[in-house]
């Protein structure tokens, strides 16, 4: 095995350093078994970190593991489209047309990602989930919901936009409230979260409302994931795969209340009523490269 491994780091759904997702990413990650990429993913302690390995199904380019601080992700947003930059940045994705499309070897399968370039440089990366929403069963009561958050219980709508849970290879309880200041006052109690969620199918929260900052936006959000070692997203692209219902394209913003002011932008295909495809996208800056030491 080697003893040493390059990594980079980039900055995800945003065109400006110390904004975004940050994301690490190793790769040429051949050699380090599972138990080394959880320590070293803890030791990193980002949201996510990518290992890419040699493809196993020849019609990918490669093969990308996630893993947050706590396990490893058959899927994750943030983390492919920032390694589709990466690798487009570094060669290894040949952009030889105004769009590139390859496939990701992920846990949920095999994951198209598009990379479009300006003047032979990536600039956008979309990728299309391997997965359309599955729908999981009811959360929680408004009450129990309004606890975990900080919030309360009349915060949460009960409408059309209600909680719903869903997944397109990881669940998350999708939370609707009110406004933008609801979203900026949750404070999730972790204890609660174990209590109510440790056994529900869904095990992290995406609060959002209608209620943007940006002009051009369409939704303000946060993600809590404390049950895998992410007390807060500053933007999460496998939760904006499940939350299309019925709207061709939005621009989501996140990480606001982190300092970490994300956009992310959001495409779903829709036939007699029924969501087909979706793809989420956005940009990504370079931020750091170093070398990560086993001997």
């Amino acid at each position: 095995m080697k003893t040493q491994y390059e990594f980079h780091t980039l900055d995800v759904f945003t065109q400006r350093r110390f904004g975004g997702n940050p994301l690490a990413v190793f790769p040429e990650a051949e050699g380090l078994d599972s138990h080394l990429m959880q320590q070293i993913a803890r030791e990193v302690n980002l949201s996510e970190t990518v290992f890419v390995l040699p493809a196993e199904d020849p019609r990918a380019l490669c093969k990308v593991r996630i893993f947050t601080p706590g396990s490893e992700l058959p899927f994750a947003g943030h983390p492919t489209v920032g390694t589709g930059y990466l690798l487009a940045t570094l060669g290894r994705i040949h952009l030889r047309e105004e769009r590139t499309t390859v496939l990701f070897e992920e846990g949920v399968g095999l994951v198209p990602v598009e990379v479009r370039q300006r003047d032979g440089k990536p600039d956008f990366v979309q990728l299309s989930a391997a997965k359309v929403p599955e729908f999981g069963p009811p959360p929680p009561d408004r009450v129990r919901l309004a606890a975990i958050l900080g919030i309360r219980p009349e915060d949460i709508l009960d409408g059309v936009d209600k909680p719903e849970s869903a997944s397109c290879g990881v669940p998350f309880l999708f939370v609707p409230v009110r406004d933008r200041g609801v979203v900026a006052r949750a404070e999730p109690d972790v204890a609660r979260w174990r209590v109510t969620l440790a056994h529900y199918w869904a095990q992290e929260i995406f609060l959002f409302c209608r209620d943007p900052e940006l002009p051009g936006s369409d939704l303000h959000a946060r993600m809590f994931a404390p049950l895998l070692g992410i007390t807060e997203d500053p933007a999460t692209g496998g939760a904006r795969a499940t939350i299309a219902n019925g709207t061709l394209r939005w621009v989501i913003e996140q990480g606001f209340e982190m300092n970490r002011p994300s956009l992310l932008h959001l495409e779903t295909d829709l036939k007699d009523g029924r969501i087909t495809a979706v793809r989420v996208g956005g940009h990504a800056v370079l931020v750091s490269r170093g070398t990560f030491r086993l001997d």
